[in-house]
């Protein structure tokens, strides 16, 4: 067959370069092989691992709800058959730009390659055990830091502490107001408790430094409620910074300053909202850490993945399926806190793999909690009418207006959200009042995206002289980093106010929270790449929380909507919500479910 991959209007140009680089180092022009490449090439830039042919095998190509293009791919069979024939395809273990493997997964080498080196580890970790430990020392501190109240079922938090102390490698996974941050204060007390003559070098990171930033204030104050000798309590670090600072950025390289040849001079390393965490970073980091360490994910299995390649988190949890734990682990556990949790044959993975149930934010009776879980099943009916039936009073849902009314409609809820904040008069008053409020918008771009959204505030409090938006900067003018600056401190996903500064005459001065609470300032010209703010886009948000919420959702459906974006969107809010949306297009969201192709879990869970 002929193929011109430019008229289909399918593919980007490094693409269609990388199809033709194909071709040209295999001396010969394969239709069916130029095509596979250009939608390797696509699929990783959607944020899938691989291509699995079967997918495409034997259909028209074509946009999601478009007209189907003339290019119909090959039958499987026929397909995979081809493409064994050439050089540049290879399998698993060869050093070939494509790797084909046994399931018809079709990966970029590189990808391929992290993936590889990630399942080996985990499965290395996995097979290492349980370490030694000192199980009266450990029995009498557990009582310590831990209230034994009775409960319907296992106090999860006694057992991620278990997981994390035996195991070199575990995920503590749960949602927001879960505890996660509370378990992990109490895991390094005990660490240092248990090591007080040689204490362990343990790293804090998160993805962005936002997320590091609240990583280490949520340890701080779970540290402040826990009964330890004031020489344990010093030496808990509170101190995080982004995983790429962590490994050691390379300027205009993407590799970093640690790796296998160079590791991590820690012990422990402990992420945070590993779920934005894609597969080459996570692959990156395990193979930095020494032959000892050791690593601690927490996350929320349910979240949007990351930006980048893969669902790193959701394929290590086995997404969508609960597992016991075995029976050694089990015995271990009921040993050292006299949790009896439920048991089950299986792999050694499962014992490193631990979620919390208990929701101490929202409970039974709170109106986020329920709709959470249900969205979370894929309810989208049960999700609208949750949402409408008007029972709880932290859930509201306002059927989203026609554009012309747009601005009409916002106007009351962006007063009464952002006009506390403005009205304030120094920056230690208006940050905690700009974080009570956020406007979250499922895309980017369109007349419900963030640019016209923020466009559409901007008017709003100009029109009620909130704020005099004259220039590129402006008093009130919230911004957030997207580039990360090392020299500044500086990093992608922090958020800052422009604001009249009263020890420079009133000039404006971008303002930033540091770690400590105190407010730190700078000349707007010296800030790197930033954008407003009155709005962001879910995915921008990961990793924040705010006491309440706006989530606009588009007036269609969207390739990017779905009941993760929801999900996470919802679960930005501390204490209340509104959701604004279409019905037919809400209910369609929750019912569809985030899949990449990824061979990752398959390799762990699939033996």
């Amino acid at each position: 067959m002929t193929l011109n991959l430019h008229d289909t209007g399918l593919f980007s140009e490094i693409d269609l370069q990388f199809a033709g680089f194909l071709a040209r180092i295999s001396n010969r022009t394969d239709p069916a092989l130029l095509l596979a490449a250009a939608l390797v090439s696509r699929a990783t830039g959607d944020g899938n691992v691989c291509l699995d042919l079967s997918t495409p095998a034997g259909q028209p190509l074509g946009e999601e709800n478009g007209p189907p293009s003339l290019i119909t791919c090959p039958d499987r069979s026929e397909w995979v058959a081809g493409l064994r024939k050439w050089d540049v395809v290879g399998n698993p273990g060869d050093e070939t730009p494509l790797i084909l493997d046994r399931s018809d997964r079709l990966y970029l080498f590189r990808y391929w390659e992290y993936e590889h080196l990630l399942a080996r580890k985990i499965e290395e970790w996995s097979t290492l055990g349980i370490l030694p430990i000192d199980e009266d020392r450990l029995r009498k501190d557990f009582s310590a830091l831990f209230k034994m109240e009775e409960t319907s079922g296992p106090d999860w938090q006694q057992v991620a502490a278990v997981a994390a102390l035996t195991r070199p490698f575990c995920i503590i996974s749960g949602g927001p107001g879960t505890g996660k941050s509370t378990v992990v204060g109490k895991i390094l007390a005990l660490l240092f408790q248990r090591h007080m003559e040689k204490p362990p070098k343990i790293a804090l990171a998160a993805p962005t430094g936002k997320a590091a930033q609240r990583l280490g204030e949520a340890i701080r104050l779970a540290s402040e409620n826990l009964p330890l000798d004031g020489a344990v309590r010093q030496r808990i670090p509170m101190d995080a910074s982004t995983l790429h600072r962590l490994l050691g950025t390379l300027s205009g390289s993407p590799y970093f300053r640690h790796n296998a040849g160079n590791p991590l001079g820690v012990d422990v390393v402990i992420v945070d909202e590993a779920s934005m965490v894609d597969l080459p970073l996570m692959s990156k980091l395990v193979q930095a850490l020494p032959v000892h360490g050791r690593l601690i994910l927490l996350g929320d299995q349910d979240q949007l993945a990351s930006v980048e390649s893969g669902a790193v988190l959701g394929d290590l949890c086995d997404r969508g399926r609960y597992h016991g734990h075995s029976a050694p682990f089990c015995t271990r556990c009921e040993t050292l806190t006299g949790q009896v949790i439920p048991q089950e044959a299986g792999l050694a993975i499962q014992d490193s793999l631990v979620r919390l149930e208990t929701n101490y934010r929202f409970g039974s009776k709170s109106g986020i909690g329920v709709l959470s879980k249900a969205i979370n099943l894929g309810d989208g009916e049960g999700s609208l009418s949750i949402l409408k039936e008007g029972r709880h009073s932290d859930i509201r849902w306002v059927r989203l207006p026609e554009l012309p009314d747009l601005a009409r409609t916002m106007r009351k809820t962006i007063l009464s959200g952002f006009g506390p904040y403005l009205k304030a008069e120094n920056p230690e008053e208006a940050f905690p009042r700009f974080e009570a409020f956020q406007v979250l918008c499922a895309l980017r771009k369109g007349p419900f995206g963030v640019v016209a959204v923020n466009r559409l505030v901007e008017q709003i409090l100009t029109e009620e002289h909130l704020i005099r938006p004259e220039g590129p900067w402006y008093a009130g003018r919230p911004i957030m980093i997207t580039r990360n600056d090392y020299n500044l401190g500086l990093f992608n996903g922090d958020v800052g106010l422009i604001l009249p500064d009263p020890e420079s005459g009133g000039d404006l001065r971008a303002f930033f929270v540091l770690p400590d609470g105190t407010p730190r300032k700078m000349h707007p010209l010296s800030l790197p790449e930033h954008e407003t703010v009155f709005a962001m886009t879910v995915h921008k948000a990961q990793g924040s929380e705010f006491e309440n919420v706006l989530l606009l959702l588009p007036d269609r459906l969207s390739p990017v909507l779905s009941r993760e974006l929801i999900y996470t969107g919802l679960t930005r809010a501390r204490k209340r919500i509104e959701v604004w949306g279409r019905e037919e297009v809400f209910v369609e969201g929750v019912k569809r479910r985030i899949e990449r192709s990824s061979g990752l879990r398959e390799a762990l869970w699939e033996k």
